[in-house]
């Protein structure tokens, strides 16, 4: 399996990098301050297809497909992880699950919108007691039949950590919830969990205040309530009883792409410390002609490449239609604890000033942490590939 990248590919690297060097990065202390997401920077990545990369021309996309996504991603991540989760998550957890098992008409109606990066989708999954352990699901969808306004999904329940789901443009939330329930044959309750789309903004549906995150200030996340939310029977995301399935396929795509936003936050801080080391002088030359300072940086780069080559490769499997379950897992694990790593590093290698949150490593280290949780922990991560293995973790 070849690596070598395509003259499109290369063409999306080159755009988005500088992007990211020229817009992104002079920006990113001042909106990591605010604590507010940049409308007019998402929007020029509107205007750069970005948020349409992954889908047809048919649909408002690109054409291309989700390993240019991914190259997006980590070029983005360099300047910004905020910005880059935006796109990530807007992408992979709000588009893709609508355009993977949406109605045509679902598809026809939301895929446009969302692919012009005009209006945000975001996926309402993890609860105070469900995420990983999806049968902790405690929202739920009752199906209320007929009505003046026909059949509709009466939806009640709370949501957290959700991405994307309370700014200005989000205009539309996959929410998984029960529909039903049904017994075993040992007795033991099996809950039917599918997913819905709930337009917002809607009555009965509240964004709560958000969070005060230690990092990604500038990403927008938000706990939700859905108080007796009301919706079309239509608005059914695949099959019932299928929200499981549906949402595992997302995840595992979704791994991937997050793999790529942690390679690029570990490159962002490769580059900031090379730049340093070469340009900081004590006692008559430069911090980086002393060995442990190279050393260090030398073993920053391994784990860059190594983050690359892993997610190339989950991504690469996935778009050729090969299983790529446990790639995406490993690609995932790899490169978030190579950002943390590198992260640490580069803090260690400008002193005083990396502590300092002007300095892009400062918030590299601050917003890195995260990597390691979001989108399945490290933990989750090995329980996905022990279980790859044969053994029942």
């Amino acid at each position: 399996m070849s690596y070598e990248l395509t003259a499109f590919q290369k063409n999306i690297v080159a755009t988005v990098g500088d992007f990211a060097d020229t817009v992104v990065a002079p920006a990113a202390y001042e909106y990591d301050t605010k604590r507010s997401l940049p409308y007019g920077i998402i929007a020029q990545m509107g205007e750069l297809g970005l948020f349409g990369l992954p889908f047809p021309v048919d649909y408002g996309g690109q054409g291309s497909d989700y390993f240019s996504l991914c190259l997006a991603v980590e070029q983005l991540a360099r300047a910004d992880q905020s910005i880059a989760v935006t796109l990530e998550a807007g992408v992979g957890l709000g588009i893709m699950p609508v355009f993977r098992s949406g109605t045509e008409a679902q598809k026809q109606e939301w895929v446009p919108r969302l692919a012009s990066g005009q209006a945000l989708s975001a996926f309402g999954l993890t609860e105070a007691d469900a995420g990983s352990d999806a049968a902790g699901t405690k929202t739920t969808a009752v199906l209320e039949q007929g009505g003046s306004a026909g059949s509709e999904w009466v939806i009640n329940g709370t949501k957290q950590f959700i991405t994307n789901s309370g700014t200005d443009i989000t205009r539309l939330i996959t929410v998984t919830a029960v529909t039903g329930e049904s017994t075993r044959a040992d007795g033991s309750i099996k809950k039917e969990l599918s997913a819905i789309l709930v337009p917002t903004p809607a009555p009965g549906f509240t964004v709560l205040p958000a969070y005060d995150k230690v990092g990604w200030h500038t990403s927008d996340t938000h706990p939700l309530r859905l108080t007796n939310v009301r919706v079309p029977e239509a608005n059914l995301l695949g099959e019932r009883g299928r929200g499981f399935a549906n949402f595992v396929q997302t995840l595992d795509e979704g791994r991937i792409a997050f793999a790529a936003l942690c390679t690029g936050a570990a490159q962002g801080c490769l580059e900031e410390s090379i730049r340093y080391a070469k340009s900081r002088n004590v006692f008559g030359r430069s911090i980086g002609s002393n060995q442990h300072i190279a050393f260090k940086i030398a073993r920053m780069q391994a784990r860059v490449h190594t983050a690359r080559l892993a997610y190339y490769d989950a991504a690469l499997k996935m778009i050729n239609g090969h299983p790529f379950k446990m790639e995406a897992s490993i690609a995932k694990m790899v490169s978030s604890e190579a950002a943390m790593d590198n992260a640490r590093d580069a803090t260690q290698i400008f002193g005083g000033y990396g502590f300092m949150n002007e300095n892009p490593v400062a918030r590299h280290y601050r917003d890195s942490k995260v990597l390691e949780l979001g989108e399945g922990t490290t933990e989750v991560q090995l329980m996905v590939i022990s279980r790859a293995l044969g053994f029942a973790a």
